[in-house]
């Protein structure tokens, strides 16, 4: 698609008229052409799961905890069983959740349980493909969270497990299922930024924790860490509580800056868009301050070139992580368009829609007029107009949004927006941005076809 029609900005702008009914501004009802700036509520409708779903989490360290308390908070949903390779987690997991959760150091006997419907795969990187393959095929109902693979020649195994299986699949990049990336899906569609031409996105972090450098618990140790089962799929080394409780910073385990939060913002960018990936990927970095061991970068810029599809015309992508940010916190994805923009998170969108008039200025018509300007395209560029969509206070959330749609996947034999090919199409650019970064090179990816292209 080359050319956003006039029929599709003509469409955003009544679709815009409409929406300005839930918006209160004072006394006045907003109209579209007479403010810059305006702020709608984006709802939700309550999460209804009627039939009782038995989930199991495996991998109960820090995400693999949140993404549990989050899918518990989703009516008719039970914990029945806990894995993890240390004690401790096993422990914590009863004290939390009950003494009569079944809890074990081995998956298998997760997968082998018959009351288990689902579970949710909060392993370090490297055993996301071999447990999540595992698990569909002991008709297990899968969570998987990001990024799906640890490298890019894990990915068809487990679309193919997907496939011949029918088990319900989803990775979890939550913001895919955000009020966010729905309506930001929805205004793009409209022709609201006009034809997409440039996307950036950008996660910054500093404290210690949000840097990778979790807490190593005073007891770690070879007796109540499996460790021999933790490394039996990667390099054998000896025990080293920094690498399984740190497993971020080691390529053996963990995916770097970019199979961490990259992958996030490729999930949403695909999702908004419906875009398929890039077709050239480009990364630079380095270590600037974290020098505790990590064998990974905690600054790292990559660049994206993406082809024209049946969805959208060609456009490039700007992505950036800092972990050495003074200011903390920070991220963002916008998009930016021939006739506007967009910032996206999870809970919001602003919009800023170009707008120009004729010129009155003597000035500016003369030189116009010198140049040969036609008269019709002499006009000025005001301010952009501002609009804000933003979740109700009482939101939920993306992350909560996304397990809902889980689990109404397994309830209604339905799709998840986030299946095991999306999934793939997100992580493989976020893994081959590590790939262009060790090897200093650009790297070209066929995202039809989810192959690298030979040189």
């Amino acid at each position: 698609m080359n050319h956003i029609p006039g029929s599709s900005r003509r469409n955003f702008i009544k679709k815009l008229a409409t929406t300005s009914a839930i918006v209160v501004a004072g006394s006045n009802v907003f109209a579209a052409k007479e403010k810059a700036n305006f702020t709608a509520s984006l709802k939700r409708t309550p999460a209804s799961i009627n039939d009782k779903i038995n989930i199991a989490l495996i991998g109960a360290g820090g995400m693999g905890t949140q993404d549990t308390l989050t899918a518990l908070k989703v009516p008719g949903v039970k914990l029945v069983a806990v894995c993890d390779l240390y004690d401790g987690r096993l422990k914590d997991a009863k004290d939390k959740w009950g003494a009569d959760i079944f809890t074990t150091r081995s998956y298998k006997e997760i997968l082998n349980r018959k009351d288990v419907d689902a579970v949710i795969v909060g392993t370090p990187d490297h055993w996301h493909q071999q447990i999540s393959i595992n698990a569909m095929r002991a008709g297990k109902h899968v969570y998987c969270e990001k990024p799906m693979v640890h490298s890019i020649t894990e990915g068809p195994a487990v679309i193919k497990a997907q496939k011949e299986t029918g088990k319900i699949f989803q990775v979890g990049s939550q913001g895919v299922s955000s009020l966010g990336n729905e309506k930001a899906k929805q205004l793009l569609a409209d022709g609201a930024i006009g034809e997409l031409n440039y996307a950036e996105g950008f996660w910054a972090r500093h404290s210690p924790t949000g840097a990778w450098q979790y807490p190593i618990p005073a007891d770690a140790s070879a007796q109540n860490v499996d460790w021999e089962t933790y490394i039996s799929n990667t390099n054998k080394r000896p025990f080293d509580a920094t690498r399984f409780f740190r497993w971020r910073n080691y390529t053996d385990y963990g995916t770097g800056m970019a199979g961490d939060l990259f992958v996030h913002l490729f999930s949403s960018l695909h999702f908004i868009t419906n875009s398929l990936g890039p077709e050239k990927i480009y990364a630079a970095g380095g270590l600037r301050y974290w020098k505790d061991g990590r064998e990974v970068p905690d600054v790292l810029l990559g660049t994206f070139d993406y082809p024209k599809s049946h969805a959208h015309a060609p456009f490039n992508l700007s992505l950036r992580c800092n972990f050495v940010d003074g200011t903390s916190g920070t991220t963002y994805l916008k998009l930016v368009g021939s006739e506007g923009s967009m910032d996206i998170t999870w809970d919001s969108v602003t919009l800023k829609r170009n707008k120009t008039i004729e010129s009155d200025d003597p000035f500016y018509i003369e030189q116009m007029r010198k140049a040969g300007t036609p008269v019709s395209e002499r006009k000025r560029i005001l301010p952009p107009e501002e609009y804000t969509f933003a979740a109700e206070k009482d939101y939920k959330g993306g992350p909560y949004d996304h397990f809902v749609n889980f689990f109404n996947a397994i309830k209604n034999g339905g799709k998840v927006a986030e299946d095991a090919v999306f999934g793939y199409r997100a992580c493989a650019p976020a893994l081959l941005c590590n790939d262009s970064y060790n090897q200093d090179t650009a790297i070209r990816w066929n995202p039809e076809a989810m192959q690298l292209i030979k040189k």
